[in-house]
C-alpha cells in the first residue's frame, strides 16, 4: 500500500499539462468498437486499471484488439460479438454495468465479477431493464457477481428510477441487438457520450429532451476516435490551481461536453477564474483549452438537479469548500455512498485537517476555513482515486501537507496525478 504526502509548495503552481483521455469515453470507444463492423481505432486512451478491465472484457468477448503507444485498434464482430466467458471488471463500476448491457444481445452466458469494492455497489437498477428486454439476469442479492444468459431481446420503454449514464448506456447497448425501437428516459440529464459515440458510429438514434430512442437490428460502421482530456481529472488540478496563491495553469484539449462541465460552472459560481478557450469538435465530442488562476472562493449550494453533471468531481468541490468563505451545502448527492467508496464518509476525514463538516444522507455541509491553512493529517483513500486526489489537493494548503494511504488507487483514472502535482512545484514525497 502506497503512502504519499502532499504539502504546500514554496511558490504557486505554474504550468501547462495535458491530462490522461477521457475514462467515461473510453470504455465507451472499446465496447462499441467490439460491436462495430470493421476497424475502430481509439486515441489517446487512457493507462488506468479501469480501462484494462474494459480492454479485457472485449478480448474475452472474441473482438480483436491491438495497443500501441496510447492507440488502441479493435476489429469489431459486429452484432455477432459474444462467447461465454467470466469476465473481471476489477474496480470498474462502467465495465460491469455497460458490459452487462453489450454482452445481454448475445447467444452467450457471461459471469461479470470485480474486486471487493465492486461488489459493494447496486447492479439491481441495470439487472431489471435488462430482464425487462428479454435477458435472463441473475446477481448475488443485488450485487456482482452477476450472470448474463443473453440473445432474443425486444424493444423497451424504460424511465430510469435514478438518473444514471452508466445504465441508460447499458439499455442502449442492449438495444442495439434488440426488435424494435428502444427509448430511454431519465429523471435528470446525465452524461450523454454513449449518445454521441452512437451516433458517430452510425447507430440509428435520436435524442429529444424527453428520450432518447435507438432503432435495434442495425450494425455500427467502425471509425476513429480521438479522446479529449477527462475534464474530471482536470478539475483535480484546477481546484490546485484557484487554492494555492499565485498559481496559473492552462490544461490543454480538455473536454468539454455540457453534460460533464457542472463541476466548473459550481467552481465559477463560488468565485473561481476558469476560463474555456479554442472550442472546438472531434468526433462529436467538444475540447478546449482549460486556464485556471489562484483565487478567493465562496461558499455555495449545490442542489439536485447540479448532481449529475458533477458527481465525479463532488469530492474535489468539498476540498475548494473547505478552503472557501463561508458554508457550502451538497445536496442530492446520495450516490456519492454507492461509488468505489462511501465518499460522503471518506470526506468525513476533512475534520481531520480541522474543517467542520457535517455530513447528511444525502450529502454534506461544510464551513470553509476563509483561506486559512488547513491542519495537516493522515487520512485514507479507501481505495478510491477520486478520494485519493481530491485529500492530496487538500494537502497544497495544508500546514505539515496530508499522508494519503493506498495513494496508488489515484491510478485508476489518473496514472502519474502525483508526478504531475510536482511537475507544477508541488512538495510529494513517497512513503
Amino acid at each position: 500500500m502506497t503512502t504519499v504526502r502532499v504539502a504546500p509548495p514554496a511558490a504557486g503552481l505554474r504550468g501547462t499539462l495535458v491530462v490522461p483521455g477521457d475514462k467515461s469515453i473510453a470504455h465507451r470507444a472499446l465496447l462499441l468498437g467490439a460491436l462495430a463492423e470493421g476497424t475502430t481505432t481509439v486515441t489517446g486512451v487512457p493507462g488506468g486499471g479501469d480501462v484494462r478491465s474494459t480492454l479485457g472484457a472485449v478480448r474475452a468477448l472474441g473482438a480483436t484488439v491491438e495497443e500501441r503507444d496510447g492507440t488502441v485498434r479493435i476489429e469489431g464482430r459486429g452484432l455477432a460479438l459474444g462467447a461465454d466467458a467470466r469476465l473481471d471488471c476489477g474496480n470498474s463500476g462502467t465495465t460491469m454495468r455497460l458490459g452487462a448491457g453489450l454482452v445481454a444481445g448475445a447467444s452467450a452466458t457471461v459471469t461479470l465479477d470485480g474486486d471487493a469494492s465492486l461488489r459493494r455497489r447496486p447492479m439491481e437498477r441495470v439487472a431489471a431493464p435488462l430482464r425487462a428486454m428479454g435477458a435472463a439476469v441473475e446477481t448475488t442479492a443485488g450485487h456482482a457477481p452477476l450472470t448474463v444468459r443473453g440473445g432474443g431481446l425486444g424493444a423497451v420503454d424504460w424511465t430510469l428510477p435514478v438518473a444514471s449514464a452508466q445504465v441508460k448506456s447499458a439499455i442502449l447497448l442492449a438495444a442495439l441487438r434488440a426488435r424494435g425501437t428502444t427509448r430511454v428516459r431519465e429523471p435528470l440529464p446525465t452524461r450523454d457520450h454513449s449518445e454521441r459515440l452512437l451516433a458517430h458510429l452510425g447507430a440509428r438514434i435520436a435524442c429529444t429532451p424527453e428520450a432518447v430512442s435507438l432503432e435495434g437490428g442495425h450494425a455500427l460502421r467502425g471509425g476513429r476516435v480521438a479522446l479529449p482530456g477527462d475534464v474530471s481529472s482536470a478539475a483535480f488540478l484546477v481546484v490546485a490551481a484557484l487554492l494555492v496563491p499565485g498559481s496559473e495553469l492552462r490544461l490543454t484539449d480538455v473536454g468539454v461536453n455540457p453534460t460533464r462541465t457542472g463541476a466548473l460552472a459550481i467552481l465559477r459560481r463560488m468565485g473561481a477564474p476558469i476560463e474555456v478557450a479554442g472550442t472546438h469538435d472531434v468526433a462529436g465530442e467538444p475540447r478546449a483549452e482549460l486556464r485556471a488562476r489562484s483565487a478567493r472562493l465562496h461558499g455555495t449550494t449545490v442542489t439536485p438537479a447540479e448532481v449529475p453533471a458533477a458527481i465525479d468531481e463532488l469530492p474535489i468541490l468539498c476540498v475548494a469548500a473547505a478552503y472557501a468563505h463561508g458554508e457550502t451545502i451538497v445536496e442530492g448527492a446520495g450516490e456519492l455512498r454507492v461509488k468505489e467508496s462511501d465518499r460522503i464518509a471518506a470526506l468525513e476525514q476533512l475534520r481531520l485537517l480541522g474543517v467542520d463538516v457535517r455530513t447528511t444522507a444525502e450529502g454534506l455541509v461544510i464551513r470553509g476555513s476563509g483561506g486559512r491553512r488547513l491542519g495537516g493529517a493522515r487520512v485514507d483513500s479507501h481505495g478510491d482515486h477520486r478520494i485519493a486526489m481530491a485529500f492530496a489537493v487538500a494537502g497544497l494548503v495544508a500546514d505539515g501537507g496530508v499522508e494519503v494511504a493506498d495513494a496508488g488507487s489515484a491510478d485508476v483514472s489518473f496514472p502519474g496525478f502525483f508526478m504531475r502535482l510536482a511537475e507544477l512545484g508541488a512538495t510529494v514525497e513517497q512513503g
